[in-house]
């Protein structure tokens, strides 16, 4: 079961605020985020999305405390998984070495990074390139890999920017039967995008917009 906060809610962000100096004298700054609320609770699946520019990729190295807010606060209970738009991997290093480097900093055993690796790269079908080098894997495939170091620790929630990014349709299905499962679990998802298709898998969706999330209604 996951880490529940006593509101019932496992990640909760309030009056975000995020401003970008110009970078060039004199140049306007760009307020991103001007008071920003969200809330996710245990096997939820909450999509947000909004306009190039508007702000998302910011919100979620927020939401991951990647980035510091400059108001507001983010209160999350339990483990965090994060999968960035730009992957974070290391290019000469195998995939099996990649899951070995990313264990080691969530401070599995061996024999857990194993099951997971071989888990996740059954359900993703990477398995056959589990010896192949980061840098010789398509588009897609690193997609794959990017999602599932995320998942290796068991995160109670999940934060995905642009997740399907490479995938064909069929990855696309298994992403989905995959979040499905996370959900039984109680796992909270949420899915960062320029567009929500298939609105109806999504318990709420937030449209961020002029600095702030703006609840949409979704098909019951």
């Amino acid at each position: 079961m996951p880490n529940i906060g006593e509101d019932g809610v496992v990640l909760r962000a309030a009056g975000l605020a995020k401003t970008y100096d110009s970078r060039v004298p004199f140049g306007r700054s760009v307020e991103v985020l001007t008071g920003a609320d969200m809330r996710l609770g245990p096997g939820e699946v909450v999509g947000i999305v909004g306009e190039n520019g508007s702000g998302k990729s910011t919100l979620l190295q927020i939401l991951v405390g990647a980035l510091d807010p400059d108001g507001g606060s983010v209160d999350v209970a339990g483990r965090v998984g994060w999968c960035p738009q730009e992957s974070r991997l290391y290019e000469r290093l195998t995939v099996a070495e990649t899951f070995d480097l990313f264990g080691e900093a969530y401070g599995l055993s061996e024999d857990a990074v194993e099951s997971a690796r071989d888990d996740l790269a059954a359900r993703l079908d990477f398995e056959r390139f589990l010896d192949y080098q980061v840098r010789h894997l398509s588009g897609g495939n690193r997609q794959k890999v990017n999602l599932a170091v995320a998942l290796l620790h068991d995160p109670d929630v999940l934060l995905l920017d642009e997740p399907y990014t490479g995938f064909d349709w069929e990855t696309y299905l298994a992403f989905w039967d995959l979040t499905e499962d996370l959900v039984e679990e109680g796992v909270a998802v949420a899915v960062i995008s320029h567009l929500v298709n298939e609105r109806e898998r999504f318990d709420r969706i937030y449209e961020l917009r002029d600095g702030r999330l703006h609840e949409q209604e979704v098909p019951s």
